[in-house]
């Protein structure tokens, strides 16, 4: 696992090597980073490299939070605590869309080092303190 964090945007990104669970309970390796930005407090994301291209999912930093101790999220976007084949204790992170769905499971440990980065740069009730709201104004007349 790597991590970098940039204090003058308060944004965190750690690199995790996930495992992509297929319906048969077969794996392969996949990296991930997860990343966070002070400036949309309220989102995390997930970016997925293959050979070819990057995939990015944004969903709630809440949802990973609660998915660490209690099954959560609905929609697009599950997650929830579990053991993998050999014991070790990971975060199920379900994914779905029109073109597909993918679940993979992350080592609890890293996903936990990353939230508590969020949290550290953003506690969980002062979100809106970090919302830029004459931007978000801007960008919506903009449109």
């Amino acid at each position: 696992m790597h991590f970098d964090a940039n204090a003058s945007h308060g944004t965190v990104t750690n690199q995790i090597t996930m495992r992509c669970v297929d319906d048969q309970g077969a794996s392969v390796v996949l990296d991930a980073v997860l990343g966070y930005d002070a400036r949309d407090p309220y989102a995390v994301t997930a970016t997925f490299s293959t050979d070819y291209y990057e995939v990015v999912w944004t969903f709630a930093r809440d949802l990973l939070l609660r998915g660490l101790t209690d099954p959560s999220g609905e929609g697009d976007v599950h997650v929830w605590p579990c053991l993998d084949a050999r014991g070790r204790s990971v975060v199920i992170i379900e994914l779905s869309s029109p073109d597909g769905e993918l679940s993979v499971q992350a080592p609890t440990a890293d996903v936990t080092r990353f939230i508590n980065r969020t949290l550290a740069r953003v506690p969980v009730g002062t979100e809106s303190e970090h919302i830029d709201v004459d931007q978000l104004i801007g960008q919506l007349l903009a449109v």
